[in-house]
């Protein structure tokens, strides 16, 4: 670098004669190895005022603009607009409908509804219609309505084929002895409100025909262990069998009570299997008698006098062809309370057909069975 190389950031010829000091003069260096190009400085002009434009410069705005640039024209003198009424949309209103009143239909003209039936079929809701069982508990008269002919006429003939089966045999009775059980799970079930109730009404008939298998095994004289044993053992299976259900608790008991009676019943009418053939013969006959009687339609207390006589009376009947004779009369007076106990059950607290023609055709037979079994065995 040579010795006349001025330093950094000082002005060219602030040292040096002839050169006059150049505020405007961008500094340079005299090195070789910067550029010593002389760059002057731009110097700031100076902003131009706007200038108006014209109206038709613009396109015809209705406001005024300025931009920059010269040879403009002054706007045209304002004038007011004219006023434009602003629309409005009409509000909708929707028409109220009026309801009118159907015209009454003339007498001549109308059609006379179909009368309701006397029953409805099970469901599992209920029925909707006030049946005759509510209307008469809620006039304050009792809620007691009796299964009718049909049911005592079913109750007849089950009753004569356990008469004609244990004549036969213990094993000819042990079909309509079934079918008792049978009806009799169902029909309790039934009665109590509890429907569809399949495990409870398998159960209750299983424990009839464990009773049954017991006493054929046993023998009639061995029948007051094999039914009180078979009903233990079938108490303490129906209780395990509750516990272990994830009902309610209300539930469970009501299931457990249902399903200990049922079973219960279904067990107990194993007694006829177990009783004298004769006296099954003339309890069958007794029953029969008494509830037919009781279908008749008489006054509550004749009518409950008339089935008694008419039980005595088969009683006496069948006992003539056994070796019972006279006192058939007192096996079948029995007989015929029972069965208008188990009638009486029946006929309670809101029957419909279904109860009618289930726990109202088995609940007499089921009721007659430990009189049957036990004045046969006094009596023979």
């Amino acid at each position: 670098m040579s010795s006349d190389q001025h330093y950094p950031y000082e002005p060219q010829g602030s040292g040096q004669a002839g050169q006059p000091y150049d505020p405007h003069v961008t500094q340079t260096w005299e090195g070789q190895t910067w550029d010593t190009q002389y760059q002057p400085t731009v110097r700031p002009q100076q902003p131009q005022q706007p200038q108006p434009v014209s109206y038709e410069a613009q396109g015809g705005y209705a406001y005024d603009a300025y931009a920059y640039g010269t040879g403009g024209h002054p706007l045209p003198p304002e004038s007011p607009a004219a006023y434009q009424p602003v629309y409005e949309a009409p509000v909708y209103e929707a028409p109220v409908p009026v309801y009118e009143a159907p015209a009454p239909v003339p007498a001549a003209f109308a059609v006379a509804e179909p009368e309701a039936p006397a029953y409805s079929s099970p469901t599992m809701g209920g029925n909707a219609r006030i049946t005759d069982a509510q209307r008469a508990r809620a006039e304050g008269r009792s809620p007691v309505i009796e299964p009718g002919m049909r049911p005592a006429a079913l109750t007849a003939v089950l009753g004569v084929l356990l008469a004609v089966g244990a004549s036969v045999g213990s094993y000819a009775l042990l079909v309509p002895l079934l079918l008792l059980q049978a009806v009799t799970a169902a029909g309790w079930f039934r009665l109590n409100g509890m429907w569809p109730a399949r495990q409870g009404i398998a159960l209750a008939f299983l424990g009839g025909v464990t009773a049954d298998v017991a006493l054929l095994a046993a023998g009639r004289e061995n029948a007051p262990a094999a039914i009180l044993g078979t009903l233990g053992v079938w108490v303490l299976l129906t209780l395990v069998l509750q516990l272990r259900s994830h009902a309610d608790p209300d539930e469970r008991m009501y299931g457990l009570m249902a399903t200990v009676a049922s079973a219960a019943l279904a067990v107990l009418a194993a007694g006829h299997l177990g009783a004298e053939p004769d006296a099954v013969v003339v309890g069958g006959a007794a029953v029969a008698a008494a509830v037919l009687a009781r279908a008749v339609p008489l006054p509550g207390p004749a009518s409950v006098v008339v089935a008694l006589l008419a039980a005595a009376g088969a009683g006496i009947a069948a006992g003539g062809l056994t070796e019972f004779g006279t006192s058939g009369a007192l096996l079948g007076l029995a007989a015929g309370a029972c069965a208008l106990i188990g009638l009486r059950v029946a006929s309670y607290d809101y029957p419909s057909r279904f109860v009618h023609m289930t726990a109202g055709v088995a609940l007499p037979l089921t009721a007659a069975a430990p009189a049957v079994y036990l004045l046969g065995r006094a009596l023979a």
